[in-house]
């Protein structure tokens, strides 16, 4: 198993996060976390929820873009993403999950912006995701998301429920968010 580092949350944020027991850890995944991350998700609707095995593949194949935040040992918080081979300006965001015990304290978004302080996603300019319009959080926490970094969201369209899904999942629009190159240095 590889070794985990852990990013601290900075001290003026840790008190929105703290508990008797202990402080939020935000830090990259390992293959240990697959199952943990899968029942997260499962615990998540209305997020699809994909075989255990992609998850154990997300977090081994893809650690260097996906987020877990966790405190005293309990994952809280997933995101998954990656950096499309044809596109090394942007990161796609699969999936952002928190735990009912860490909703409401902005910690979608802090995961977010801890995806692009990454190494991996220096020349991050644009970040992409997929969401259906039933799904209002999702809506809410990229708008505030995008708010925040001072970026422009755009959403069309993408996959389609007719044309793509087979009529078995509702069409998911594509969300763009371009990222001012003055904000992300700021976030690194």
């Amino acid at each position: 198993m590889g070794q985990r580092k852990r990013i601290y949350m900075s001290k003026q944020n840790l008190t929105l996060h703290t508990n008797p027991k202990g402080m939020l850890a935000l830090r990259m995944p390992s293959t240990a976390d697959g199952s943990e991350v899968w029942k997260l998700v499962s615990e998540c609707p209305p997020l699809d929820q994909n075989s255990m095995y992609m998850n154990v593949v997300q977090c081994d194949h893809f650690a260097q873009t996906c987020v877990i935040a966790e405190r005293d040992g309990q994952i809280l918080g997933w995101v998954s993403g990656h950096i499309p081979p044809d596109s090394p300006d942007t990161v796609f965001v699969w999936q952002v999950a928190v735990h009912d015990d860490a909703r409401g304290l902005g910690l979608g978004k802090r995961m977010l912006k801890a995806l692009l302080e990454r190494p991996a996603c220096t020349k991050v300019t644009k970040l992409e995701t997929t969401i259906t319009k039933s799904n209002a959080a999702s809506w809410g926490l990229f708008k505030s998301f995008a708010r925040d970094m001072g970026g422009e969201l755009t959403d069309a369209p993408h996959y389609e429920r007719e044309e793509h899904l087979d009529g078995q999942h509702a069409t998911e629009h594509l969300v763009t968010i371009s990222l001012p190159r003055k904000k992300l240095r700021s976030v690194a």
